[in-house]
């Protein structure tokens, strides 16, 4: 029984794997020629590289170095080990770096609402690419919730739903709106009164069931009453602005998702902007490491939102 128990230690011994820490303080000292030289080299103190290499000796079993005048000399189960733990480091080195490459060489897939997506990211994606031509960005169409589990890097969203405490947020933008229509819808949209314009009583309202709320919002800012306005109704954001661009009636409009069509004289705003008191964020899953794809792709769409 007793030689059965030292039989077992022993085993446990030799399969007991080997401290990480010791045997790169063992390859540096070992390259180096020097436990000061490795310590400089790792950050570490003289005396930690010294004891992690004593303790890797105790754990082989096996002296590693001659230690002769504050020299030290490999012994031939230290060059055995050298070789090895060179190899080993070597492949871990470019293992490593081919997982960095893979990390930057892959696509940052971002989710977008819909509307945001084709009037104010598409029309200026071939900006991002000229600027950031490393980058690959993929775009997925998207609105509300949402999860990284699906593969999805980062996000654009309004700040209308909770996103949790777990979600990193980078603010882009405040969102400003503001009636849209047609230029030569304008004498049926607005009317002049005492030198002002306001809207008519007869103008057809433009809803979308995205934003249900928008010109309730929007009308309790300007103090003017909605009632009796003639209404219309879509099931998505961007159909009330494409009913708007074709001459059917007057539409709340964000800034960001009209300024392309009122710069080209598609549309015109009347009574110019406000904020709604709502904004876009760019969501990831942890804090964006600086210098990153991530980083470099929050700082463009920043500018973009204020170009």
């Amino acid at each position: 029984m007793k030689t059965d128990d030292i039989g077992e230690k022993n085993s446990r011994k030799i399969d007991r794997p080997l401290s990480l820490g010791g045997l790169r303080c063992f390859e540096a000292a070992a390259r180096l020629e020097s436990f000061t030289q490795a310590a400089h080299s790792l950050s570490l103190t003289h005396g930690a590289v010294s004891r992690a290499v004593r303790g890797l000796e105790q754990e082989l079993g096996i002296a590693l170095f001659e230690r002769r005048h504050r020299r030290v000399y490999l012994t031939a189960a230290g060059r055995r080990l050298f070789q090895a733990a060179q190899q080993a480091f070597g492949i871990l080195q470019h293992t490593a770096q081919e997982l960095r490459q893979q990390a930057q060489d892959a696509p940052l897939v971002l989710s977008c609402e819909p509307t945001l997506l084709m009037r104010w990211l598409i029309p200026r994606l071939s900006a991002f690419q000229r600027a950031h031509p490393d980058i690959t960005l993929q775009l997925v169409a998207g609105g509300g919730a949402f999860s990284f589990h699906d593969g999805i890097t980062a996000a654009i969203r309004r700040n209308d739903f909770d996103w949790g405490d777990q979600t990193h947020s980078v603010a882009l933008f405040n969102e400003k709106v503001g009636p849209v229509c047609q230029p030569q819808a304008l004498p049926r949209v607005v009317s002049a009164v005492g030198g002002l314009q306001r809207l008519r009583d007869d103008a057809l309202l433009l809803h979308a069931a995205t934003r249900p709320g928008a010109w309730r919002r929007w009308a309790q800012q300007q103090g003017v009453s909605l009632e009796g306005h003639p209404e219309q109704r879509f099931d998505h954001f961007y159909f009330s602005l494409q009913a708007a661009a074709a001459g059917l009636g007057v539409a709340i409009g964000p800034w960001q998702q009209v300024r392309d069509d009122l710069a080209a004289g598609l549309l015109s705003a009347p009574f110019g902007f406000t904020p709604d008191g709502s904004g876009y964020y760019l969501l990831t899953r942890q804090a964006i490491a600086p210098g990153s794809a991530l980083a470099r792709l929050a700082a463009w769409l920043q500018l973009a939102a204020d170009a």
